[in-house]
């Protein structure tokens, strides 16, 4: 094997694999579009996801800025040294973070110390297969936090609005639709679903996180298995959750299940929730290292000199326009459902500095302004930083620091994704502030809108987890929770529910 070739071969399935969504993912949402009414929030966020589509191919950058754990899936022929492949992929995802594709996204579990590299203990992950083809297969899921984390896992018996679901189909039924119904708008819906029926703990997971593999419009060969794949598509758009859990049509696009023998005394569900950014690539190679057959692939699709756009728009009507620094005024003004835009500046915070924050440190630039919920890809070129991708993190892991944070620093806006809880309710009500909905896995689109990096703090904590100072124009996102209690979360997740308990009965 030449392994430049083969090194290079694997930099450009990352390459494609984080910047181009698969043809079949792409359809579905597009398809979508067209059903959701026109100028509802759910439209308004396919929109926004689609123009990013767009960017994400025009500029080769990450789709989402949460490139996510690399998951690599190796059918390889006999003899053929596997230590050395991996070695070689490996070289192809150090480059990979260096250019940009990939975020910094490997973080030691002890200490917090980010690799840089995207390399550590189990990061990548590579599931090798032996096989008596003489070609290698080898295929990537890109699946970042926010869906992994809506990811779960049910044992059956179990009991679902108050009644008892047994180790049968119609129990796993129950334990997928309360998966879709749990994750709402946090994992960037609309969803993709791998499911497991069966295995034991870690082999449930591993094959739910399997079922990703198979094509869109494939049918299950077991036909009790296609029928309730069919049955969970149709149930599931009915609870109306929507794109980003702001209500509409589409709540998941696809539902692919798997089973694997599992012991007398178990019987597990798995449940591998995919955000609507479904990233993943493949690639078969001869024993050089050439490349032979992309999949998940159109004809022509790289071949094909396309113009797309580089940038971005949003209907300039009944939009909101918010030029920092905010006042209270400006911020008791808004109410749920409004569309803003952000002008000035805005500080990206994730977990690592709310919790810092939270337990008494100080940061005097973020007080009386705007926190993003953000981990962006960011390189430096010519001496000054520049956002690759800058998509919203989800907002609830925040919950237990939010309120507190608002009130010690007087913030007036918190931007992310899914949505939060009771304590930041009550915080924006108090303390006047509002959470603002960005559109999930749009990272190009607001990567857009960043025009000048002024600073960095907190850089100790690693890249995705530092607060960078964001100067923006023209940045999007949806009132879903103002300072008058009232929140759109809550009032949709009641409707669901609702929808979730009758299917249930």
């Amino acid at each position: 094997m030449n392994i430049n070739t083969f090194t290079e071969n694997i930099l450009e399935l990352i390459r494609r694999t984080s910047a181009y969504l698969p043809p079949d993912v792409e359809q579905v949402l597009s398809l979508a579009k067209k059903m959701e009414e026109a100028d509802s929030k759910a439209d308004f966020a396919l929109d926004l996801v689609l123009q990013n589509i767009g960017l994400a191919k025009g500029r080769s950058l990450p789709i989402c800025q949460d490139t996510g754990l690399l998951n690599f899936y190796i059918k390889c022929p006999l003899g053929m040294d596997q230590m050395k492949i991996q070695k070689a992929i490996e070289d192809a995802v150090v480059q990979a973070t260096q250019k940009g594709y990939l975020r910094q996204n490997s973080v030691d579990s002890l200490n917090g110390k980010n690799s840089g590299t995207n390399l550590g203990p189990g990061s990548p992950v590579f599931k090798f297969t032996q096989t008596n083809d003489s070609k290698l297969d080898i295929r990537l899921i890109q699946k970042g936090g926010g869906c992994e984390n809506m990811s779960i896992q049910y044992k059956l018996p179990a009991e679902f609005n108050g009644r008892k679901f047994g180790r049968d189909l119609e129990g796993v039924r129950a334990c997928i639709l309360d998966a879709v119904y749990q994750a709402q708008g946090k994992g960037c819906s609309p969803g993709f679903l791998g499911v497991c029926i069966g295995g034991d703990r870690a082999v449930g997971y591993d094959w739910a996180k399997h079922q990703l593999l198979r094509d869109i419009d494939d049918v299950n060969p077991l036909p009790e298995l296609a029928e309730l794949e069919n049955r969970i598509m149709e149930e599931a758009n009915q609870l109306e959750i929507g794109p980003m859990g702001f209500g509409g049509k589409l709540t998941i696009g696809c539902c692919k299940i798997g089973l694997r023998n599992r012991l007398p005394a178990s019987f597990f569900v798995t449940v591998a929730y995919m955000c609507w950014a479904y990233r993943r690539r493949g690639v078969i190679m001869n024993a050089n290292g050439e490349v032979e057959k992309w999949l998940y692939h159109s004809p022509g699709e790289f071949e094909t000199v396309v113009d797309y756009p580089d940038d971005f728009e949003i209907p300039s009507e009944n939009v909101k326009v918010l030029n920092t620094p905010v006042s209270e005024e400006d911020i008791r003004s808004l109410k749920v459902g409004d569309t803003v835009m952000i002008n000035g500046t805005v500080f990206t915070g994730r977990d690592a500095v709310h919790k810092y924050l939270h337990e008494g440190g100080e940061l005097d630039p973020i007080k009386d302004g705007i926190i993003y919920h953000c981990g962006p890809v960011i390189l430096k070129e010519n001496g000054e930083h520049k956002c690759m991708a800058a998509g919203p993190t989800t907002s609830i892991r925040e919950e237990p620091y939010q309120g507190d944070v608002m009130k010690k620093f007087g913030i007036k806006a918190v931007i992310g994704k899914g949505g939060m809880g009771a304590k930041t309710l009550e915080a924006c009500q108090k303390y006047g502030g509002v959470y603002l909905h960005a559109i999930g896995g749009a990272a190009q689109i607001y990567a857009k809108c960043v025009k000048k990096i002024p600073n960095v703090y907190l850089e100790e904590f690693g890249s995705p987890e530092a607060v960078w100072e964001f100067q923006v124009e023209g940045f999007p996102a949806v009132v879903t929770m103002d300072s008058h209690g009232n929140s759109l979360h809550k009032d949709l997740m009641d409707l669901s529910k609702g929808k979730l308990d009758k299917f249930l009965k």
